[in-house]
């Protein structure tokens, strides 16, 4: 088998693979966290419920190491049935409200929307008990019934601006807005290793993994993709390391991290695109932060902006490595 095979699914709620060349000695955990986007506590459970098989046979401990070739199972947690149901007990940062759109600041554990066998305490669960209308985008076919109002995605692991549309003309400007590239969006990141260029572009086609689908990578068949870096600060502890603006011209899955992995500076503990695991963030938390997004209202034409400081936990990191 040659690491160009491609992952098989059998179902939205299963996984059925054949082992590729590039999961051969890893973790089952690890494995089915990367190939599904469950996180590593998730799948502990699949395993602690004998939903994960190896070569049919029941895996009893996580850390089972995973050869080449063998066929690996896992029966994943159902979906929903479709549907985002309102949960006001999800906590919502509003930090701009306007009558066709809000721009939340997101925490970095929260799921977007549902998705992977997550269905239950997604952040739009929480904006749609808070802005009902939201759903009536989605009766009006203009966004997807798991995506009410979501202009543009941010992964678990990335926390800060988030834009939600709240009318029909909100989302249908802002989603322009988005394709033509006349939305500004900057981000915040902590790479390791010094940067030596002051700023620059990586301009590099973003296409799927053929060896993990799951996973982006920068390929020459790939579509069109570029993410501007200006360093802010270069750390020295606990190791070389260097705060980023980054400012996204285009918005493809996973663009950062798969560029700066790119060129040698993965983002500090993202272990999906980089090798380092850095213990003073949680195991799905990796140092990058959506701080600014600026956009023209939707009726008006107004320039309008919002910012998010970074969060306690990534500040942290940037004041202690001085």
């Amino acid at each position: 088998m040659s690491d160009d095979d491609v992952v098989e699914f059998a179902s939205a709620n299963s996984l059925d693979v054949v082992v590729p060349h590039s999961l051969a000695g890893v973790r089952v955990d690890r494995a089915v966290s990367l190939l599904t986007g469950l996180s590593r506590s998730d799948v502990s459970t699949l395993v602690d419920t004998g939903r994960i098989t190896v070569d049919g046979r029941v895996v009893v401990k996580s850390s089972l190491t995973l050869s080449e070739a063998q066929h690996l199972v896992a029966v994943l947690p159902d979906d929903d049935d479709g549907v985002v149901r309102a949960d006001e007990t999800v906590p919502v940062d509003v930090v701009v409200e306007d009558p066709h759109f809000i721009v939340v600041n997101k925490r970095p554990e929260q799921v977007v929307h549902p998705g992977a066998g997550r269905s239950d305490g997604t952040l739009v669960a929480g904006v749609v008990a808070r802005y009902p209308e939201i759903l009536e985008l989605v009766t009006e076919g203009l966004c997807e019934a798991l995506r009410p109002g979501v202009v543009h995605r941010l992964d678990r692991g990335t926390s800060g601006l988030l834009l939600f549309a709240r009318t029909p003309e909100g989302f249908e400007s802002l989603s322009m807005q988005l394709a033509e590239r006349s939305m500004g969006r900057t981000y915040l990141g902590l790479v390791e290793g010094h940067v030596t260029e002051e700023r620059g572009v990586v301009d590099a086609p973003i296409g799927r993994s053929v060896r993990v689908p799951t996973m982006m990578a920068v390929k020459s068949d790939g579509r069109p993709a570029r993410t501007g870096y200006e360093v802010v600060e270069r750390l020295t502890k606990p190791r070389p390391l260097t705060l980023l603006q980054l400012r996204l011209e285009t918005g493809r899955t996973h663009q950062i991290r798969v560029h700066l992995s790119a060129i040698g500076h993965p983002v500090v503990n993202d272990t999906r695109y980089g090798q380092r695991r850095d213990k003073r963030l949680p195991d799905e938390r990796f140092f990058l932060h959506s701080a600014s997004v600026a956009f023209d209202h939707p009726v008006t034409g107004e320039r309008m902006s919002a910012t998010a400081p970074l969060p306690d936990d990534l500040a942290a990191l940037v004041a202690t490595g001085d």
